[in-house]
């Protein structure tokens, strides 16, 4: 390959290498982010998918052909540049590229939508499909990939089997009145809420299982912490009990907390992300508070929240606004919670559960706890919710053959970035949202 007269070969690499080739002759193959001239110098702003970096043509030090190619150039045009790697203290890399050559591989046919003028929130979901490539999108993906990085290395670490749950189901798992319905071959089927039902009989076949995959939510919430399809992780423990499933839980993401701070420092620049309020949940414990102090708490604050009732959004809240770290609030009335759940034996109006509040207001980003393992109560719970026995007696078979304590939880991928992002609304932390209005691109 031509280097436009010193007939070396350049190295093949990525922006997100380049501090490996400081003074070597590189290739790199992206796109034209955005593009400056200054009389005889261009400043092309080129992306990979690793990262951006400045190339400086010179009109000086490439050919006619070259230099005229540069100054012609759109925003996400296919580009190969080759070129010298140099260090630029004022680059956020270090580094730059010295042009030597720019071939174009492919030009937009019209206008680049996305340009890099400002542009409505409705304008940029419509084409969602592009924006992807823009630096925020992308940073907040970067590190969307690192928390599921994390949770898997978290869970290969801890002994936990993956085991894949099913998407389609044949009943609700959390309430009836949030599925999606759909026909199977003449049955009614769900997309499902959650993989947990499923999860219960891996880990009575492995001791540890988990899923991680979507979930879905028919809900008409139009709220910053609502999407219709998200992702969760869903770990599920035999012989557990709520302590542990609680340990569990916040070694877990402070187990994340740690990996995205220490390897997503670029990402978070990009996102203007304060970190430091992020430091106090690298290592676990958490602090942990019961329902009932979280009802006084709530109403010592103004509150007008009685005993009984879920914490909404606005309780979470005040709650989590006294803690620098998530906030684990335990055993909530069982009437609030789903039929699954083991009731407190020493309250039976209570649920041994727990929901794990991220800090800021975020809100929950994990519900879990110890599930019913006796065989007649669950019997009874299910007939008291009005669910069909029948679809559950799969279900019922892990109470019949060899029953034991044990418990789980499901963290929402999505709430959890837009917190460690400190993102204003859950739709950014997914590549392609849906809410109740949008399921395009």
């Amino acid at each position: 390959m031509s280097d436009g007269g010193g007939g070396a070969t350049p190295i093949l690499t990525r922006v997100g290498e380049i501090a490996a080739h400081e003074g070597a002759y590189v290739e790199l193959r992206g796109w034209l982010y955005n593009m400056r001239s200054s009389g005889k110098l261009h400043f092309l702003q080129m992306r990979d998918g690793s990262g951006v970096i400045q190339c400086v043509s010179f009109k000086g030090e490439v050919s006619e052909e070259t230099f005229a190619l540069c100054g012609e150039l759109a925003q996400e045009s296919a580009i190969v540049v080759r070129g010298d790697v140099r260090a630029d203290e004022r680059s956020p890399l270090g580094f730059e590229i010295g042009v030597r050559e720019v071939e174009l591989l492919s030009a937009p046919e019209t206008e680049y939508p996305i340009s890099p003028k400002e542009h409505g929130v409705a304008f940029l979901m419509e084409h969602r499909h592009l924006w992807l490539r823009s630096t925020r999108p992308h940073a907040v993906l970067q590190v969307r990939n690192e928390v599921i990085s994390a949770c898997r290395e978290f869970m290969a670490d801890g002994g936990f089997t993956l085991v894949d749950a099913p998407i389609l189901t044949p009943a609700a798992c959390e309430g009836t009145t949030t599925l999606f319905e759909t026909d199977y071959f003449g049955d009614t089927a769900y997309l499902t809420q959650s993989g947990q039902l499923y999860m219960e009989a891996a880990a009575m076949a492995f001791g540890k299982a988990y899923c991680l995959g979507p979930t879905f939510r028919a809900e008409k919430s139009k709220t910053r912490r609502h999407l219709t399809e998200f992702w969760m992780i869903e770990p599920e423990i035999a012989y557990c009990d709520l302590a542990g499933d609680m340990e569990v839980a916040e070694s877990m993401v402070a187990h994340i907390v740690d990996r995205v701070l220490d390897r997503c420092t670029d990402p978070l620049r990009v996102l203007e992300r304060d970190t430091a309020p992020l430091e106090a949940a690298r290592k676990a414990p958490f602090p942990r508070l019961s329902y009932d102090d979280a009802i006084e708490i709530l109403k010592d604050e103004g509150s007008s929240i009685e005993w009984g009732s879920d914490l909404g959004g606005e309780d979470e809240t005040l709650l989590s606004a006294n803690y620098d770290a998530p906030l684990l609030v335990h055993r909530y009335p069982a009437q609030v919670k789903a039929f699954y759940m083991k009731a407190d034996p020493d309250d039976d109006r209570l649920a041994l559960c727990v929901d794990m509040l991220a800090p800021d207001g975020y809100g929950e980003i994990i519900g879990g706890g110890q599930r019913e393992d006796d065989l007649t109560i669950l019997e009874g719970k299910i007939a008291e919710h009005g669910l069909p026995k029948e679809a559950f007696e799969w279900y019922l078979d892990l109470r019949r053959y060899g029953t034991v304590p044990h418990a789980g939880f499901g963290m929402g991928i999505e709430r959890v970035v837009t917190w460690l992002c400190g993102l204003k609304h859950v739709r950014e932390t997914i590549p392609f949202p849906r809410t109740l209005q949008r399921i395009y691109p």
